[in-house]
C-alpha cells in the first residue's frame, strides 16, 4: 500500500517536469539555441541531483503549514495537487506547482480541522508576489551588464554563437539543480512524516537517509515529466509571451535559477545570520513566477508593446485559479476517501 500512496507524489513530480522544466530551458528552446532532447538530459540528471542534495530546507515550511499525520491524506493532496497541473498542462498554461500543493494542504487543514499558520501561509504568499518582482530586477540588471560586455567583448559571430549556447547550457544545468532543491518539497514534501523508508548505508561508505530516498524517487518522476511531456510548454515559455533572442534567453534562465537557489539554499542563510543579516526564509517559491517574471522584466526594458498581454493574463488567471481548484479537489476527494473506502486521512 505504500507504494501506491506514494503514486501520487510522483505523478506530481511528473507533472511538474512536464510543467516546470519550460521554466529552466523553454527559453533556449524556444530561441532553437538548444534542442530539445538536449536540455530534456541536462534538466533530468541535475534535476535529481538539487532535489537529493539540497532538496530538505524548503520542505520543512510545508511541513509547519501543515503537517499532515496519515499516509492516506498525503496521498490524496499530492494527487490533487498532481491533477491540477497536469490539467494546466494540457491548456499549454505554465502554472505553479507551489501554488497547487498550497492550495491542496488547506484544503486538508480545511477538511481535519487542523489550524492553518498563518505566518507560515503569509510568508509562502508574499513570495508569490516577491518573486516575480525580484526575477524582473535581476533580468534587467543582467540584461544591461551583458550588453555592456557583449557590446566590447567584439567576438566573432561564430565565437558569439559557441559561447551563447554554452551559457545556457550551464546556467541550464544551474536552474536544474535549483528547481531540484526548491521545488523537491512540492513534490514529496507532504510524505516527509508518513513514508517508512530507513536510512541506509549505500556500499557501507555512503549515508542514504529515507528523506534522501524519497527526494531521489520525486526527482526521478520529474525527469520522466520533463522528457515526455515538457516541449509544448517550453515553447510557450520561450515564444508565445515574448519573442526571446539567444541574449535574453540567457538572462531570462539566470534570474529564474538566481531566485529559486535564493529560497533553498541553507548554506546562504546561515551566511547571513553569521553577518547579522535577516536570513531568506527557505520557502518553495514558484519557478513559473520566477521565469514570467524574467520575461517580463526584460520586455518592458526592452519594448512593452511586444509583449504578449493576451498570454500574460491567461498565465495570470491560471495563477489564481489553481489554489481554489486544488483545494476543492482535495476537501472532495479526502471526503470520498474516508467515507466510502474507510481510510484514515489524518486528524479531525
Amino acid at each position: 500500500m505504500t507504494l501506491f500512496f506514494l503514486s501520487s507524489g510522483l505523478f506530481l513530480g511528473w507533472s511538474l517536469g512536464a510543467n516546470d522544466a519550460a521554466n529552466i530551458f523553454g527559453a533556449a528552446v524556444g530561441s532553437k539555441m538548444i534542442r530539445f532532447r538536449t536540455a530534456a538530459i541536462i534538466c533530468s540528471v541535475f534535476v535529481i541531483l538539487g532535489a537529493v542534495v539540497s532538496g530538505a530546507g524548503a520542505s520543512e515550511t510545508l511541513g509547519e503549514l501543515g503537517a499532515i499525520n496519515a499516509i492516506a491524506g498525503a496521498f490524496i493532496v499530492a494527487a490533487a495537487a498532481g491533477f491540477t497541473v497536469f490539467w494546466m498542462s494540457k491548456l499549454t498554461l505554465p502554472v505553479s506547482t507551489s501554488q497547487a500543493i498550497v492550495g491542496a494542504i488547506i484544503g486538508w487543514n480545511l477538511y481535519t480541522g487542523t489550524a492553518t499558520n498563518p505566518q507560515i501561509l503569509s510568508k509562502i504568499v508574499s513570495t508569490w508576489i516577491l518573486c516575480p518582482i525580484l526575477a524582473a530586477a535581476f533580468a534587467v540588471v543582467l540584461f544591461v551588464l551583458f550588453r555592456f560586455f557583449f557590446n566590447r567583448a567584439k567576438f566573432h559571430l561564430l565565437e558569439l554563437d559557441f559561447y551563447m549556447r554554452l551559457s545556457l547550457i550551464v546556467i541550464g544545468a544551474f536552474g536544474a539543480y535549483s528547481l531540484g532543491a526548491n521545488n523537491i518539497a512540492n513534490v514529496m514534501g507532504v510524505f516527509v512524516s508518513v513514508a517508512p523508508f530507513r536510512d541506509l548505508d549505500l556500499f557501507g561508505l555512503i549515508p542514504f537517509t529515507g528523506q534522501g530516498q524519497l527526494f531521489f524517487i520525486g526527482g526521478v518522476a520529474i525527469a520522466v515529466g520533463v522528457y515526455t511531456y515538457s516541449e509544448k510548454v517550453m515553447h510557450t515559455i520561450g515564444r508565445s509571451l515574448f519573442r526571446l533572442s539567444p541574449e535574453t534567453a540567457l538572462v531570462v534562465v539566470l534570474a529564474h535559477a538566481l531566485v529559486l537557489f535564493i529560497f533553498s539554499s541553507r548554506e546562504l542563510a546561515q551566511l547571513l545570520i553569521s553577518i547579522g543579516l535577516p536570513p531568506i526564509p527557505l520557502v518553495p517559491v514558484s519557478s513559473t513566477h520566477a521565469v514570467v517574471g524574467a520575461i517580463l522584466g526584460i520586455g518592458l526594458l526592452k519594448n512593452a508593446r511586444n509583449i504578449n498581454y493576451r498570454m500574460l493574463g491567461e498565465i495570470a488567471l491560471g495563477w489564481m485559479v489553481t489554489p481554489v481548484v486544488a483545494g476543492a479537489i482535495t476537501f472532495v476527494a479526502l471526503f470520498f476517501l474516508e467515507n466510502v473506502f474507510m481510510q484514515d486521512v489524518g486528524r479531525i
